[in-house]
C-alpha cells in the first residue's frame, strides 16, 4: 500500500528588528514614546539656551500688535473729528444769505454778504486744513479755505491756500482749485499764468472740471489778447459740446452774444 506523507505546517516566526530580536506592539509604543520625550527635551533645552531671546521676540510681537491697534484706533478718531468740524464749517458756509432788508430774527446765524460769511467760516477750514491735512477731508478743507479768503478780498492767502489744494493727490479736487487759482491770477493781472492753469486742465480733464469748462475760460481771455484763438476754441466747444451749456454759450460769442461765462 501507498505511505501518506502529512505536510509539516511550520510557524511564521515574528518580526524582527535589525538585530533580529522580536519586536512587539508594546515595545514600538515604548520608543516612539521615548522619541518623544527626547525631542521635547530638546526643545525646553532649546527655550533655556535662548530664553532671552525668546522673551524678546514675543514682547516686540506685542509691542508691533498694540502700536496696530493704537495707530487704527487714533486714525479713526482724527478722521471722525476731522469730518465732525469740516461738517460744521459747511453748514456756516452754506446758509443762506439774508435779503436786503430781512429782520433778523434772536440768536440767528444769518449773514448778509459773502463776505461776513466768509470771515465766520474761513477759520474754521483754515483748523482742519491744519489740524487733519493728511486726510482727504484736510485737503477739501484747505480748498474751501482758499474760496473764503477770496470772498474776504484776501488775495494773498488765497493764492497760498489754492495752490496746496491745486497740488492735491485728488485729481478731482487739483482741477477745481486750479480753476479758482486762474481766476485769482486773472483778477490779478497774470493772464499768462491763468493760461497756463487753463491749458493744464485741458490737457487733464476731471468729472468736477471737464475740457469745455477750462476751454471756455481760456476763450475769454484770449477775446482782448488773441481774438483769432478765442474764435477758434468758441468753434471747438460748439462742434464737441453741441447739448451741453458749453457747447450754447460758445454759440452765442460766436454769435455776437454777451452772455457771460459761467
Amino acid at each position: 500500500m501507498p505511505v501518506c506523507v502529512q505536510p509539516v505546517v511550520r510557524p511564521v516566526p515574528a518580526h524582527k528588528d535589525s538585530e533580529g530580536s522580536p519586536l512587539d506592539t508594546q515595545t514600538r509604543h515604548a520608543l516612539k514614546q521615548d522619541r518623544f520625550v527626547g525631542a521635547t527635551a530638546s526643545s525646553l533645552s532649546w527655550l533655556q539656551l535662548h530664553r532671552t531671546n525668546v522673551i524678546k521676540f514675543a514682547v516686540a510681537a506685542l509691542i508691533v500688535v498694540a502700536l496696530i491697534v493704537t495707530g487704527v484706533v487714533v486714525y479713526n478718531t482724527r478722521s471722525n473729528n476731522a469730518q465732525i468740524a469740516f461738517g460744521k464749517a459747511m453748514d456756516i458756509y452754506t446758509t443762506p444769505l439774508r435779503q436786503p432788508g430781512q429782520p433778523v430774527a434772536p440768536g440767528d446765524a444769518s449773514y448778509a454778504t459773502s463776505a461776513e460769511r466768509a470771515k465766520a467760516v474761513n477759520p474754521l477750514f483754515v483748523d482742519v486744513a491744519n489740524r487733519y491735512g493728511w486726510f482727504k477731508i484736510g485737503a477739501n478743507a484747505q480748498y474751501f479755505a482758499g474760496l473764503t479768503y477770496l470772498d474776504m478780498g484776501q488775495t494773498g492767502p488765497a493764492e497760498a491756500a489754492l495752490q496746496k489744494a491745486s497740488n492735491s493727490h485728488d485729481n478731482a479736487l487739483a482741477t477745481l482749485a486750479k480753476m479758482a487759482l486762474a481766476g485769482l491770477y486773472r483778477q490779478t493781472g497774470r493772464d499768462a499764468q491763468a493760461g497756463d492753469l487753463y491749458q493744464q486742465i485741458i490737457k487733464s480733464p476731471t468729472l468736477t472740471v471737464p475740457a469745455s469748462a477750462a476751454k471756455l475760460q481760456l476763450a475769454q481771455l484770449y477775446e482782448t489778447t488773441n481774438p483769432a484763438q478765442a474764435k477758434k476754441l468758441y468753434a471747438e466747444i460748439k462742434d464737441q459740446d453741441k447739448t451741453t451749456a458749453a457747447g450754447q454759450i460758445a454759440a452765442q460769442r460766436l454769435s455776437g452774444g454777451k452772455q457771460p461765462l459761467q
